[in-house]
């Protein structure tokens, strides 16, 4: 039994005890699973524990409240879904006429047009306003961050580094954390910002690696398409060493407690494993590369800096 089998089996049970009709419930557990489908809700992961990093680098000397950390966590999920949201709409017609996406909710006709631009205009609105709550520098550029991560969905219609600006968008997370409780600018999240543009620019040339050939017909820019397959891997491992050495001027401008280092040695393992999974002639485990090994690093950087910020105070104790 899959995982969303499994919830519709609870929330079935649940709803049964509780008197409610099953198939009205089942009915809005359907709507709730499709709308996270279509933003990919679970991807939260690759940016949510940069913009928290960001925060808790912030607050070192300087302190965070929990209505803060509430703000930055509602700010970071409302613009990742708005700007999902947006992507589907500004790709729909290319989504439909891939297929390997063609199965996605919009061409699929699961979700109309009308729908998702009201979703992504709604969580567009509630992003401004809790950058807002957070201090008026926020409030000020978050239209600017918006047009960023609105922005990247076109860019390779004429550009193959299409993949940096996806990394631009990511990479204003941990910038973000970092306005968000210093209302200004240091040299720690900048660093940081580079090594998460690296870092997705990097994972998405080797996501882009299976569409070639639909790139070339459509008249889409990649770097595997501009470069090839076996080139565009060796500029990902470039990008990935790029993202190490950031992470490295990350602990050293921070002056961060030594189990920092630990956890860039694990996030380097895992980079260096996900290179070995993918091969020009051998794409089939390409999924894993992208999710499973993608999916930890955030979660592992955020473990270290918190382990980092922490141990010291706790070692004073």
């Amino acid at each position: 039994m899959t995982a969303t089998e499994t919830l519709k089996e609870r929330v079935s049970v649940a709803v049964t005890v509780s008197g409610r009709d099953p198939l009205e419930a089942r009915g809005l557990l359907a709507t709730v699973l499709t709308w996270g489908r279509m933003v990919k809700f679970s991807h939260s992961v690759f940016a949510l524990p940069f913009a928290v990093s960001g925060a808790v680098l912030a607050a070192v000397g300087h302190g965070i409240t929990r209505a803060q950390v509430l703000w930055i966590v509602a700010a970071m999920v409302f613009a990742r879904n708005a700007a999902m949201g947006f992507n589907r709409l500004a790709d729909h017609d290319l989504d439909a006429r891939n297929p390997r996406t063609s199965g996605r909710e919009l061409p699929a006709g699961r979700l109309s047009r009308t729908a998702v631009g009201w979703f992504t205009f709604c969580l567009a609105a509630l992003f401004v306003v809790s950058a807002f709550a957070l201090n008026r520098t926020c409030g000020l550029l978050s239209p600017l961050a918006l047009g960023i991560v609105f922005g990247y969905s076109y860019t390779k219609r004429f550009t193959w580094a299409s993949h940096l600006f996806l990394g631009l968008s990511l990479a204003i997370a941990p910038v973000g954390g970092w306005l968000a409780v210093r209302g200004s600018f240091s040299l720690v999240p900048w660093l940081l910002a580079l090594a998460v543009l690296a870092w997705v620019a990097g994972f998405d040339v080797i996501y882009a690696c299976q569409d070639v050939e639909f790139d070339r017909r459509s008249g889409l820019h990649s770097i595997p398409e501009r470069f090839g397959i076996e080139r565009a891997l060796g500029l990902a491992r470039g990008f990935h060493a790029a993202t190490i050495a950031a992470m490295a001027g990350v602990g050293i401008a921070a002056r961060l407690h030594p189990v920092y280092w630990l956890g860039v040695a694990v996030i380097t393992f895992l980079l260096v494993f996900e290179h070995r999974l993918v091969r020009s002639d051998e794409l089939s485990r390409l999924s894993v590369a992208f999710l499973n090994m993608n999916a930890v690093i955030g979660v592992v950087y955020l473990a270290a800096i918190l382990a980092a910020v922490l141990l010291p105070s706790a070692a004073g104790s």
